[in-house]
């Protein structure tokens, strides 16, 4: 049982963060996207990535260089025949997707591709109301 309402997740939401799927590419709400702000977990809520760190590789899901803070877990993942390494929230242990090694190079080299069922997108000008304002400085 989980100590989080599930019951506030869409179909899609579910799916992903509680039973591994994946959303189609190019066919999810942040793939595209890069308004300044922060992404969290749409589960528990806490900070996965910032828009600084994220960058357009062409996949269909949103990527990023990085996450924000220590919030992400690295499982070895063998489904579907391959070697992969999923990447899940660590409070709420919501599956997020996985990271590659084929990011940008000057970055440090890794691609977090995550689905933009698992975030919750907070923008740059909402972060002091909504409870995250420390994260403010990241945008200075």
């Amino acid at each position: 049982m989980s100590k989080y309402d599930l019951s506030k997740l869409n179909p899609m939401q579910f799916q992903v963060t509680q039973k591994n799927a994946t959303e189609p590419p190019f066919k999810n709400e942040f793939y595209n996207f890069f308004e300044e702000g922060i992404y969290v977990d749409v589960v528990s809520k806490e900070v996965l990535f910032s828009s600084l760190d994220k960058f357009d590789s062409h996949c269909g899901w949103p990527s990023f260089t990085k996450p924000i803070e220590e919030n992400i877990v690295e499982k070895k993942d063998l489904s579907y025949g391959m070697i992969r390494i999923e990447v899940r929230s660590k409070e709420a242990n919501s599956h997020l997707g996985h990271v590659f090694e084929d990011g940008p190079q000057d970055k440090g080299g890794l691609r977090y591709c995550i689905n933009s069922a698992s975030l919750e997108f907070i923008p740059k000008k909402d972060l002091e109301e909504r409870g995250y304002g420390k994260y403010l400085s990241l945008f200075e």
